[in-house]
Parts: structure tokens; C-alpha cells; sequence
């Protein structure tokens, strides 16, 4: 069974990290060295973090190829610091998989435009 994502109200730890391009075996070895790190850089609990790992088929020029290595960072901003930090960690732990390149992007909430059960966080 899957975590669920936990949020708490004033502290607003969320990072949800979504996998592209890594098969799903390879998330799930990184998956518990990869978010006791996160969770440290952070300063919040592991049990604050999602993984989820998109199925995708790349397409070019009429024929299925491998899906470009991507993961996004969805999160309440935490600074310049932590995003390299956290950055460098997922890109070191998806490297030593043998994969040659990836690339991370974070999207940043706003706490006043996310809702829980219908309530704003803000």
C-alpha cells in the first residue's frame, strides 16, 4: 500500500517528488536512502514525502523510444539552499543508477491556493 502524503498545518511539509523515465524498480531501491536524505535537508519527517512514478511512452518520429530521466519537485518553497541540496540528492542517488543524465524541476505551492478537504492552508 502506498503512503499517503501528510501535511501539517503551520509546518506545511510536502514534497511530492514525481518519477519520469526511471523504471519503477530502480524508485523503489533509491526510494528509502533517497527520502531519509530528503527528509534530513528538509527538517521534516519521512513520512512527509510521496513518490510516484509515471508510466509514459516517448514517442520520435513515428517510433517508441525511452523516456527522458525527469523528476518534479512539487513542494511549499523552503529557499535557494535546500532546492540545490535537494536537487544534488536526487540527481546523485538517480545517477548512481547507472542513468547518464537527469533532469529536476520544482514546482512551489502557495500555502493560500492548496486546499485540504476543502480548506485552505494559507
Amino acid at each position: 500500500m502506498r503512503p499517503v502524503m501528510i501535511l501539517k498545518k503551520g509546518n506545511m511539509d510536502m514534497p511530492q517528488l514525481t518519477f519520469k523515465g526511471i523504471p519503477v524498480q530502480d524508485v523503489c531501491a533509491l526510494s528509502g536512502p533517497l527520502v531519509r536524505e530528503l527528509a534530513e535537508i528538509c527538517s521534516c519527517g519521512t513520512d512527509n514525502f510521496t513518490l510516484d512514478c509515471l508510466h509514459t511512452t516517448a514517442v520520435w518520429e513515428g517510433k517508441e523510444v525511452p523516456s527522458y530521466p525527469f523528476v518534479e519537485v512539487a513542494w511549499f518553497e523552503r529557499g535557494t539552499e535546500t532546492r540545490d541540496r535537494m536537487a544534488e540528492a536526487i540527481t546523485r542517488r538517480i545517477l548512481g543508477l547507472g542513468v547518464q543524465e537527469v533532469e529536476v524541476a520544482f514546482r512551489t505551492y502557495r500555502e493560500d491556493s492548496y486546499y485540504i478537504n476543502g480548506k485552505s492552508c494559507g
